[in-house]
């Protein structure tokens, strides 16, 4: 059995009831009605730091505290919003819909998120196909036969760079399953040819990896994006700017998805919109993604039902 049909059918055997029980590994859940367990994604991306600085904004303009906990992302978090092991979780929006509708991926399929709600809309999450220049890789096609890392087992990240790689036709690869961070040293190595990274740019271990080695940024172009985006309708089209990354001065166009705050129906109203205010009144008081946060467009591309206490805040 290939690699890929593997994680594949380890996806689907373990499902939700899996993924929900390694999230109760890593803990979660607060020590009294003011702490709250906030699940975010790997420190080589953009969820954590960006929820460290939620949980400055929170803990200055509210009576709770976050426990931010660095995760493997979407699907693993929703697995702790669904277990109620978190209260709050950054997920894609993509993800979010696949989960609370039971389909899409294996992981949920025939299996709904119930207590999945949605709290806000924040930034696109860039899909970087990244590698070096060193591999002669130009083109997503030029991923035949490569070993690309599709991001952590079972994560957001996997989920769409197995729906761009199906939609082009590249079938051929070896897949292999590791954070941001860790992909950055696999290519470091020679380990792996190529890794897919969602995340809104700049990526911190993609900026690492560009101080240090000769990067080529993957366009997601022309007859594939088209492609792409008709294969799922959650991709949008984006552009990567040029000098994001070191020694990568021309835009590089690819596509997105939505990043998004979500939570469980167990979380009362009275917290959430607490919390949802404390965010958005204090954007100014951010510094990742302040071109795209604002309350205006929280609810932009919002795949899910509203928590109560987001409506109360957003309503206002």
């Amino acid at each position: 059995m290939s690699n890929q049909q593997s994680r594949r059918r380890f996806l689907q055997a373990t499902g939700l009831t899996g993924i929900a029980a390694l999230a109760g590994c890593l803990g979660g859940g607060g020590d009294d009605g003011t702490r709250l367990s906030w699940h975010a994604g790997g420190q080589g991306g953009t969820y954590f730091p960006l929820s460290n600085e939620f949980k400055t904004v929170v803990e200055d303009n509210s009576d709770y505290t976050l426990n931010v906990q660095s995760t493997g992302a979407s699907v693993e978090n929703v697995g702790s919003l669904a277990d109620t092991d978190a209260d709050f979780a950054l997920i894609q929006n993509d993800i979010a819909y696949f989960a609370k509708n039971g389909t899409g991926i294996d992981a949920f399929q025939d299996d709904p998120v119930e207590n999945l709600m949605g709290v806000a809309t924040l930034y696109p999450e860039t899909i970087t196909l990244v590698t070096l220049q060193s591999t002669g890789i130009e083109t997503v096609d030029d991923l035949s036969g490569a070993t690309v890392n599709t991001g952590d087992l079972g994560s957001g990240t996997q989920v769409n760079a197995l729906q761009i790689l199906d939609a082009v036709g590249v079938t051929d690869f070896e897949e292999q399953n590791a954070s941001f961070s860790q992909a950055a040293d696999q290519l470091r190595n020679g380990d792996i040819d190529a890794a897919f990274v969602v995340g809104g740019w700049p990526v911190g271990a993609i900026e690492d990896l560009a101080n240090t080695n000769e990067l080529n940024i993957v366009p997601i172009a022309g007859d594939n994006r088209e492609a792409v985006k008709d294969a799922a309708s959650w991709f949008a089209d984006d552009t990567i700017p040029g000098g994001t990354y070191s020694g990568v001065s021309e835009d590089v166009e690819t596509v997105s998805v939505q990043a998004m705050i979500a939570t469980n129906d167990s979380v009362d109203d009275s917290t959430v919109e607490a919390v949802t205010a404390a965010i958005f009144d204090n954007v100014d008081d951010l510094t990742i993604k302040t071109d795209f946060i604002s309350a205006d467009s929280a609810q932009d591309g919002m795949s899910i039902e509203l928590h109560p206490g987001a409506a109360a805040y957003f309503e206002e």
